[in-house]
């Protein structure tokens, strides 16, 4: 029989580590949570027309156009102010990474789910791999051998 189960000193004190450990990850999950709602990112874009502020989901909350918008056309000031805010939601999903590693790390699933669920979200996930088995709909020709 396992002796340490019958020793109630060693018990406690393997109890009192993992409360630890449990006490210390919700801790981190608090902070990690507080810090990703209080998020705020802006972003300009590189010819001075816009400055884009969004809310750590990802909604915009301000919009800034400078003069420099007189010269561009109405498709052109479009154009930049979506570039813009996408800009701001890839910082926002790099931020968000960079909390959830500083706070809960990398490595458990739940870390990875955070991640993956922010980068969904805001657009910014890699798309998967479209299959198409359908040797009808190739791109390129078969050498027949």
């Amino acid at each position: 029989m396992d002796e340490r189960i019958l020793d109630p000193d060693g018990a406690r004190e393997r109890l009192a580590a993992w409360k630890g450990r449990i006490d210390k990850l919700a801790a981190d999950t608090k902070s990690m949570s507080e810090q990703l709602r209080g998020l705020r990112i802006t972003a300009h874009d590189p010819a001075g027309m816009a400055e884009v502020a969004i809310d750590s989901t990802g909604t915009m909350v301000s919009l800034k156009l400078t003069d420099r918008i007189g010269k561009a056309t109405p498709d052109t000031v479009a154009a930049t102010i979506m570039a813009t805010l996408n800009t701001a939601r890839r910082q926002l999903a790099e931020r968000s990474k960079e909390i959830v590693a500083d706070t809960v790390g990398t490595e458990s699933a739940a870390a990875k789910a955070i991640v993956d669920s922010v980068s969904r979200n805001l657009g910014t996930a890699e798309p998967e791999p479209v299959r198409n088995d359908d040797r009808t709909d190739r791109t390129y020709t078969e050498e027949r051998w």
